[in-house]
């Protein structure tokens, strides 16, 4: 089993002792999205690889070395400001642990999600070009991989469209972006590529591969029968199948792009259930609850 810390909100930047106390418990509880009464226990036992995606590593950083699982970062610096990332950390600080996480978990299992770029009137083309110029200068030497992926039409966009006031992405801006970003990367010793994404950018430079392909999971767990990944609506999508154990509406860095909150009320109601002694992330078990082993 793959674990997803998480895809669903920030765990590992607003949730990490909770995590921590799970580990040492050695299972996790998750209430089924869309069936409220089922839950999936997970033992740790069970557990073959962690992936942790964030936009702030530093809370688990110095934990890491007692994690006696393989491991794999994304952890996703984007170039915006705090109009559009409302709670997130200091960039300069989050590549700064991004820089000693590389030294912890190995250059090739961390991995850079620039992602999602967006186009406005601030974030232009030339805006991207220097951020993305300036990100892969700090990272040379530290990290080898970096993902990109563009906005797509969340519910949470079409909520804050008069804040993110997006203009739409020509094949232009296409050709301009992703030649220029390949040719940093290539200048910065890296890799680029897309995440889920339909439109083909290989001529550019970019590369075609999964973010967790069978390849991957084969070469950090020695394991060969993962699944890939069908529930997921994206067909460009080809990674191997995950347990993300996270909750949508719970993520406090309140991004305005963001596709796992779409309700800010409900994400201030869920953050004051979060119990770091519970055996699950929002809330606690209730006595009509469904416990299934996942395996």
């Amino acid at each position: 089993m793959i674990l997803n810390v998480s895809g669903r909100t920030d765990v590992v930047a607003f949730y990490t002792p909770w995590f921590l106390n799970r580990l040492k418990e050695g299972f996790i509880d998750v209430r089924n999205p869309f069936v409220k009464t089922q839950v999936s226990r997970i033992y740790f036992k069970d557990v073959d690889l962690i992936l942790f995606c964030t936009k702030n590593p530093i809370p688990i950083e110095k934990h890491l070395k007692d994690i006696n699982k393989p491991i794999i970062f994304h952890v996703t610096i984007t170039p915006y400001n705090k109009d559009l990332e409302i709670n997130v950390a200091s960039k300069t600080e989050i590549i700064n642990s991004v820089k000693r996480i590389s030294k912890i978990v190995g250059i090739d299992n961390l991995y850079i999600r620039y992602d999602p770029i967006l186009k406005n009137k601030k974030y232009n083309i030339e805006y991207h070009k220097k951020a993305f110029n300036k990100l892969c200068n700090l990272l040379n030497g530290y990290v080898k991989n970096i993902i990109v992926s563009f906005i797509d039409d969340y519910k949470n966009v079409s909520k804050n469209k008069d804040v993110l006031n997006l203009e739409e992405l020509t094949e232009d801006d296409y050709k301009e972006i992703d030649t220029y970003f390949s040719k940093v990367a290539k200048q910065n010793n890296m890799t680029v590529q897309t995440c889920s994404e339909e439109k083909n950018l290989c001529e550019y430079g970019f590369i075609k591969r999964d973010c967790i392909s069978r390849n991957l999971a084969f070469k950090m767990t020695g394991k060969t029968n993962f699944k890939l990944w069908k529930a997921r609506k994206n067909n460009a999508c080809k990674c191997v199948e995950m347990t993300d154990i996270g909750v949508y509406n719970t993520c406090n860095h309140f991004c305005k792009y963001c596709y796992a909150n779409f309700n800010e009320e409900e994400v201030k109601d869920n953050i004051k259930k979060h119990d770091p002694t519970s055996t699950m992330l929002i809330g606690h078990l209730q006595k009509d609850d469904i416990i299934k082993i996942r395996k």
